[in-house]
């Protein structure tokens, strides 16, 4: 299913039929949202490494994560087009259907989040905010040893790694089905779009 139609491009009708199906691309994630995606992956990795052993890194870049995520908030109210909230109740009540239809390979097009990949942002933004402000908290003379605050940032961290491992893996699927760099889009900002003219 494609999210929107491109408009056509000027002189496209003394195209040729092959240039006419050539894969063109858009551009989808801003600038902005791609460092913070990236920050957000390193800052992960770091964070799931340093904990007892470089505490003051761990901390750090806990703090880093916080600032991340209000960041996040911020740009999916006043970001670019696909860096905004607008569809994430629609695609949240769409995902079950959507996981479902993936099955039997059917993956649709969309050019911004598909509802799977919705999902899973809302499911990592989740934990994410979970892991950072107990573990903010946990640092507190208020709740500092607390148990169900101690216990909260470490399950709440361990969800964080099983869903960037699942949202690597299903990056990875999604590109091979629809036989497009998933990877590379995040990194340009552009993804391919196939048109019909």
């Amino acid at each position: 299913m494609i999210e929107e139609a491109v408009p056509e491009a000027r002189g496209a009708s003394d195209r040729t039929p092959a240039d006419r199906t050539a894969p063109r691309t858009i551009a989808v994630w801003d600038l902005p949202l791609r460092l913070w995606h990236w920050a957000l992956a390193i800052c992960v990795l770091a964070a799931w490494f340093t904990p007892t052993v470089y505490d003051r890194l761990h901390r750090i870049v806990g703090y880093t994560v916080l600032g991340l995520l209000a960041f996040r908030l911020v740009w999916g109210f006043w970001g670019s087009r696909y860096s905004r909230f607008r569809m994430v109740g629609v695609r949240l009540r769409a995902a079950p259907g959507y996981l479902w239809n993936l099955r039997r390979g059917m993956t649709g097009r969309y050019i911004g989040l598909n509802p799977a990949g919705t999902l899973m942002l809302v499911a990592l933004l989740a934990s994410l905010a979970v892991s950072t402000i107990t573990g903010a908290m946990s640092v507190t003379v208020t709740f500092f040893g607390v148990w169900w605050v101690e216990d909260t940032h470490h399950y709440s961290s361990d969800a964080v790694i099983v869903l960037v491992v699942l949202h690597v893996v299903g990056v990875v699927l999604m590109g091979i089905l629809q036989r497009e760099n998933l990877i590379r889009a995040m990194i340009t900002g552009r993804k391919r779009i196939r048109t019909h003219l």
